[in-house]
């Protein structure tokens, strides 16, 4: 697989071929590491998103009759061919987003995760079956696809994210329209090239690119069953709204704010290694970072301290320069929206611990150092919004209790984290503590593939989330099957 070639448009993948948009609008894509243009992503007009959606439902009847096991076959030789090019794949996936090369490699690994977990559809999909449900009758639960399904997913993660819904949907049956980010569109571009060379038939996975009047033309379409999305909570509630509006199944992954409680019990060291990766790797800007970190009163200062000192020592750099431990934030736009948020930090009454703002960092590109708010009331705004950058609020807490209370003082429900030693204190935070996705010494609670990907309050909209067997039963819709033979003679 190539990197990005200069001045490559991006097209669409429809019906086995590559096709132009269509449509009148455009964007740029710049490489956050330098402001570069990378290429160009035309949005795509009605008209092809209609031909789109035309083409995943004139394959479906045909997908949805192929066995199981031959369904899953494409999604072996996709494991494959990610695994063969994973590493110019996370070149163009560092070119276009910014991360370091580390991180995208780990991002891409994870992806991968999702399509052997789908692989196994043939057992995932078994629904039950009760012989004598009721007097000479057996009763047996099929699970049967939707239809054409569609994703929207965010610039933060191009590669994984597309992988938590494609490998899924196919497996089960379905047809599938990926919409990615037009910020980074090429990942998915050279993920959708994988696709084709695996060997999945014309129709069955189509890539589409555009803007928000895209994803609305898609989530209302009479021919969609079904809508996965990740991003913002506001936009996510409006997805969620609309679609379910129009009749569509949806899952929609908003925001987060999420929160690490650090103990008096703790390994301080150890929690101060696992929150600074927590916090700023890929600069901050993923739903699973903890922004927040809410430190019992006994430990505050060492922990404040260890963590200045660490972050200090980051290298701030070009994702794909040897020795880089955060690169840029995604665009010049969202540089400024993070800069006002520490404004916003210091106007508020914050101590700033540590200033990004001051770090030495390459002239060109979109770049800001870690940034460290100290003694913050949980009311504060940089302490309660989704920053989306690489800005760490340090909040006191009286004691254990006080911490607990104060990680459910958010709107959110996405993700929180606990360091201790007391096994007392790790039950209570599992019971007590209302978000989806818990770790205790882990620094980001990310769930593997075979478990769903959780998130409540405000953080996600709908019942079935990505990932594992929820996905599955996502994907599918149960039919009972009731049966009787009546003896001949009766």
């Amino acid at each position: 697989m190539d990197s990005i070639p200069v001045d490559e448009t991006v097209r669409n993948y429809v019906d086995g071929e590559w096709r132009a948009p269509g449509g009148d609008d455009h964007q740029e894509v710049l490489n956050p590491a330098t402001n570069e243009r990378v290429g160009t992503v035309p949005f795509s007009s009605a008209a092809a998103l209609d031909e789109t959606v035309a083409a995943a439902h004139a394959a479906f009847q045909e997908w949805r009759s192929t066995a199981v096991e031959q369904r899953i076959q494409p999604l072996f030789r996709l494991k494959s061919l990610l695994e063969e090019n994973q590493e110019s794949l996370a070149e163009t996936l560092v070119t276009e987003h910014g991360k370091t090369k580390r991180e995208a490699m780990g991002e891409i690994r994870r992806g991968i995760e999702n399509v052997e977990v789908a692989c196994g559809a043939p057992t995932m999909m078994q629904a039950g079956h009760l012989p004598h449900a009721a007097p000479d009758i057996d009763e047996t639960a099929v699970r049967q696809p939707l239809g054409p399904v569609v994703a929207v997913t965010p610039f933060n993660f191009p590669a994984m994210i597309p992988l938590w819904f494609l490998p899924y949907a196919v497996a089960t049956g379905n047809t599938f329209i990926l919409k990615p980010s037009e910020r980074d569109p090429f990942t998915a571009v050279r993920i959708a090239e994988l696709v084709e060379e695996a060997g999945f038939p014309d129709g069955v996975v189509n890539v589409v690119h555009g803007g928000v009047d895209s994803v609305n033309h898609l989530i209302t379409h009479d021919d969609v069953e079904a809508v996965s999305f990740v991003g913002s909570t506001p936009v996510a509630q409006h997805v969620y709204e609309t679609a379910a509006g129009a009749g569509k199944r949806v899952q929609a992954q908003g925001g987060a704010k999420n929160h690490i409680v650090v103990s008096a019990t703790a390994d301080v060291d150890y929690a101060v290694e696992k929150t600074l990766s927590s916090a700023f790797a890929n600069a901050g800007q993923r739903c699973l970072a903890n922004p927040v970190a809410v430190v019992e009163d006994d430990v505050y200062d060492e922990f404040a301290d260890g963590l200045v000192a660490a972050a200090e020592e980051m290298t701030v750099g070009a994702g794909l320069d040897d020795g880089t431990e955060m690169g840029p934030l995604i665009s010049g736009p969202h540089r400024e929206s993070v800069l006002e948020y520490i404004e916003t930090g210091v106007e508020e009454g914050g101590t700033l611990l540590l200033d990004g703002r001051e770090r030495d960092v390459p002239a060109e590109g979109n770049y800001l150092g870690p940034t460290l708010f100290g003694d913050v009331d949980p009311d504060d705004t940089v302490a309660r919004d989704e920053i989306f950058g690489p800005v760490l609020a340090l909040v006191r807490a009286d004691d254990f209790d006080d911490a607990v209370a104060t990680v459910n003082r958010s709107r959110f429900g996405n993700a929180a984290s606990l360091f201790t030693s007391d096994g007392g204190e790790a039950r209570q935070f599992r019971l007590d503590v209302s978000a989806g996705n818990l770790g205790v010494n882990v620094g980001t609670a990310a769930p593997m593939a075979f478990f769903h990907f959780g998130g409540r309050d405000d953080s996600f909209f709908g019942d079935l989330h990505a990932q594992g067997d929820d996905a599955i039963r996502f994907y599918t819709d149960e039919t009972v099957y009731i049966e009787r033979w009546p003896d001949s003679d009766a």
